[in-house]
């Protein structure tokens, strides 16, 4: 009988042990369902009990965060933020948040952006560079050229492309998908898994289809970084043509650096 208790025991034991670790572990989901935004009035009364060292002290260190995140592109959850950063300090996270912001648009020429309120996931993007209206990356770098000739694809099928028209066009630049790549390594991992995580690219699986197939689509971090009006005038000088002949996108481009909606919300 000892033996059949032992392995129950165990069981509950370690069920009380994951517990905690997939309220924090699911990416923070559990606590931010439960975060109230304080009320401007609440955030005066508590920044009343702090001193402005303090107050100083957790802007650092959420600009630090934030950088040390931003280095792998992967966007930025309010929850984990809240949870390993912000912390005790949650009951003034407006007017914290508020000065983040301003620190990185005035010190580090970066504009903090929320892609996604519904989940709260935040990103960087070069200011300067944006409000040009050109890619905030360098195409110089291969990665993001290889990139930057994706999306291209993707805008110029307006908006959406399977997943086989774009390996068939990398084919086309000697750039085999399925095998590894002198300046990429693994091509479809990089393109199916990183720069979906980035947020640049959106990966979605067609309804019905048999054997499985996907298309692309631009990713949030995407819509607010590069230019249609750019990849549009790209794409005319490599065909010698008027980018007007593309009546479908010259007319999305420019409403795009008009207003600059999200896309994404469009489709």
């Amino acid at each position: 009988m000892s033996q059949r208790k032992r392995p129950m025991s165990n069981t509950q034991s370690s069920s009380q042990r994951k517990r905690p670790q997939s309220s924090l572990g699911a990416v923070g989901e559990d606590e931010d369902a439960t975060f109230t935004q304080p009320s401007v009035s609440q955030v005066q009364r508590n920044l009343e009990k702090l001193s402005p060292s303090q107050i100083d002290q957790k802007i650092t260190e959420v600009v630090q965060y934030i950088l040390v995140k931003d280095q792998k592109k992967i966007p930025i959850r309010r929850a984990d933020l809240v949870k390993n950063v912000i912390k005790e300090y949650r009951n003034v996270y407006p007017e914290i948040m508020k000065r983040v912001t301003h620190t990185f648009e005035q010190v580090f020429g970066l504009k903090l952006v929320n892609i996604d309120t519904k989940n709260q996931l935040y990103i960087l993007i070069n200011k300067f560079e944006a409000t040009a209206g050109g890619p905030s990356f360098c195409l110089a770098n291969p990665k993001t050229g290889l990139l930057f000739f994706i999306l291209s694809v993707i805008f110029m099928k307006q908006g959406v492309a399977k997943e086989s028209l774009i390996w068939n066009m990398l084919e086309k630049l000697r750039i085999n998908p399925t095998k590894k790549h002198e300046d990429f390594g693994d091509v479809k991992k990089m393109v199916t898994d990183e720069f979906v995580r980035q947020r640049y690219l959106e990966y979605v699986l067609i309804p019905h289809s048999d054997p499985p197939e996907h298309n692309f689509l631009w990713g949030p971090r995407a819509d607010k970084e590069v230019s249609k009006a750019k990849i549009l005038q790209f794409v005319a000088e490599l065909h010698d043509q008027d980018p007007q002949n593309w009546k479908h996108q010259y007319a999305e481009a420019h409403k795009t650096q008009d207003s600059q909606p999200s896309s994404s919300s469009k489709r």
